[in-house]
């Protein structure tokens, strides 16, 4: 792993109504078969972890994260965009605000079995 951290972040903004300062603090470099993990305050992990082939964004989504304490959901941007945002447990007040103020639409949640077997019939077979 090579890592490069700015001792000053770059500032910039972000969000359509609201605008959101963001602070860039710089950057990691995976190898093949690494993985970095970060952890937030209340303890949730999240794992990134590099192949040969790009990059296991997201732990399992319907087990490892969400017993890390975490909710995939895929979301559409005003401008079509989509997302797949990782929603903290018990944070889900704080992200409805969010969609809110930037006009976000849930598509689903993503650790829901019953949404992911809906997928798998829709798009696989």
């Amino acid at each position: 792993m090579k890592s490069e951290f700015h001792d000053q972040p770059r500032v910039f903004e972000v969000g359509l109504k609201h605008k959101i300062k963001m602070l860039d603090c710089g950057q990691l470099q995976l190898a093949s078969d690494e993985q970095i993990t970060f952890i937030t305050e209340g303890g949730s992990e999240y794992d990134v972890a590099r192949k040969s082939w790009g990059f296991y964004a997201t732990p399992s989504l319907n087990n490892r994260l969400p017993k890390y304490g975490f909710r995939p959901v895929l979301v559409k941007s005003p401008q079509a965009s989509f997302f797949i945002f990782l929603v903290e447990k018990n944070k889900e007040a704080d992200f409805e605000i969010y969609l809110k103020s930037e006009n976000h639409q849930i598509i689903c949640w993503l650790d829901s079995d019953e949404n992911l077997k809906i997928l798998v019939e829709t798009f696989c077979e």
